[in-house]
């Protein structure tokens, strides 16, 4: 796992996104939810890998775009330890009125689970903004 995420995320090898897209989407499709979030990448990720990973993966999937990165430049996880992703502030932002998520029923989509971290700020943030509930899956941990 660690090798095609090497792969499909740092070295840019896009076609990988189908090898868990059947799946993923068959998942998602038995879960009770009104919205399927993807957590998103910053723009600067965006530029320089050219593609949000977890949407690539979930190609096909109707997904709301709701969430973004706050910071202009977000350091990527993987340059941190436990620790130090433990202790970082809130990194994302609303990209639409609460009044969207109120009584909304979210399912949160990331590619790696390592501390837990990105999904209990995204997950705050919408139950802040009014969401009935927030789930989560992730392709690896």
């Amino acid at each position: 796992m660690k090798h095609y995420m090497q792969q499909y995320k740092f070295n840019g090898d896009y076609l990988l996104k189908g090898v868990f897209n059947h799946d993923l989407i068959q998942l998602i499709d038995n879960i009770d939810k009104d919205i399927v979030v993807p957590i998103p990448v910053s723009h600067y990720t965006m530029q320089t890998r050219g593609f949000n990973q977890v949407v690539g993966m979930l190609d096909g999937q109707t997904l709301s775009d709701i969430l973004s990165i706050a910071a202009s430049k977000k350091d990527h996880q993987s340059q941190f330890g436990r620790r130090e992703r433990m202790n970082r502030q809130q990194p994302f932002a609303l990209n639409v009125s609460s009044q969207l998520i109120v009584g909304q029923r979210i399912l949160l989509v990331d590619d790696v689970y390592t501390t837990g971290n990105t999904m209990y700020h995204a997950a705050n943030l919408l139950y802040q903004a009014g969401a009935k509930t927030v789930k989560s899956i992730s392709l690896a941990r």
